[in-house]
């Protein structure tokens, strides 16, 4: 089969390899497409302590073509979007039974731009930040993938107000069409919202934006970190400063998740993809990708070119 391989010299190459054989627990998958996300980054920059070389993409949408010992064989020929921790840039990939979502209702392009940010985006909003009809909510990088579905999720959860922060002026309009009433630039964030606090905060940036967020939640408001796309600089928090105001800092890590509570994400991932399969909430695949182009896409995301989702074609 061809998989994209990243290799020991931090290159990208179309390789010949042998087809993966479903273990105990597993799924074997044909997959049509991948999705492009910000792990992918991470494994470039060396962020994950993955051995190379190592075949890149977490996110495959497929038809289950085989099943490993304890997996219901029934399964074969299920449409699915798996949630894997690596192999998707290529045309047959294993993914744990638990974590290959159901994706009948949809078509395999936006099952893969479903991929790990949507079940992401439902769990801030829902599972982490707890968003409550009549709340506050401000979202960072309202333009990224995980951004434009949240804003989307707290508007169905009953927000009365959801601001997004996005990083260039070129991103507001595109940001708008997601349920946000009103979208700043980083360089408008916070001055222009005056003494305005917020019930929820989604923040995957970190730095100095993390700090002027955690002066912007309301009493008893909660600030939920998910990334540092700015900086990997640690921020200091005083606990005692958050209780006397009842505040809460959370955090949230899909990839965690995936390891110790699958279940529980599959669970999620599952809610969310009803409410795509119905309508309720749209997923904006904003450019393709071939294999050959895997390198140029990451480097797109990387770079805040992207806004949306991104997705490979792989056969």
């Amino acid at each position: 089969m061809k998989a994209v391989v990243l290799d020991t010299d931090d290159q990208f190459r179309i390789s010949e390899m042998t087809e993966p054989v479903a273990g105990p627990g597993e799924v074997v998958i044909r997959v049509g497409y991948a999705g492009v996300q910000y792990g992918d980054v991470l494994v470039r920059g060396g962020h994950f302590p993955i051995p190379r070389p190592f075949v890149p993409g977490f996110e495959a949408a497929g038809e289950i073509i085989a099943v490993g010992e304890g997996v219901d064989k029934a399964r074969i020929g299920e449409q699915v979007v798996a949630l894997i921790g690596g192999g998707a840039y290529a045309e047959i990939v294993t993914a744990p039974t638990v974590l290959a979502i159901n994706a009948s209702g949809v078509d395999q392009r936006r099952a893969a731009g479903f991929g790990w940010v949507t079940p992401t985006a439902y769990d801030l909003v829902h599972t982490v930040g707890g968003v409550r009809g009549g709340d506050s909510v401000l979202i960072h990088a309202a333009a990224g993938g995980v951004g434009s579905l949240a804003g989307q999720f707290a508007a169905a959860a009953g927000a009365q107000r959801i601001v997004g922060v996005v990083g260039n002026p070129g991103q507001v309009e595109y940001a708008r069409r997601f349920g946000y009433h009103e979208v700043l630039t980083r360089d408008q964030f916070p001055e222009v919202l005056g003494e305005e606090t917020f019930d929820v905060i989604l923040d995957p940036i970190g730095g100095p934006t993390r700090i002027a967020s955690l002066a912007r939640l309301a009493a008893h408001g909660r600030i939920v970190v998910y990334g540092n796309i700015a900086t990997f600089e640690p921020v200091t928090v005083s606990a005692n400063d958050l209780l006397m105001r009842g505040q809460s800092l959370l955090t949230y890590n899909s990839n965690l998740a995936s390891q110790t509570h699958p279940q529980r994400l599959a669970d999620s991932a599952a809610r969310a993809m009803a409410l795509v399969a119905d309508g309720s909430v749209r997923i904006d695949i904003t450019a393709e990708y071939t294999l050959a182009d895997v390198e140029t896409a990451i480097t797109n995301l990387a770079s805040g070119v992207t806004h949306g989702k991104s997705i490979v074609h792989i056969g």
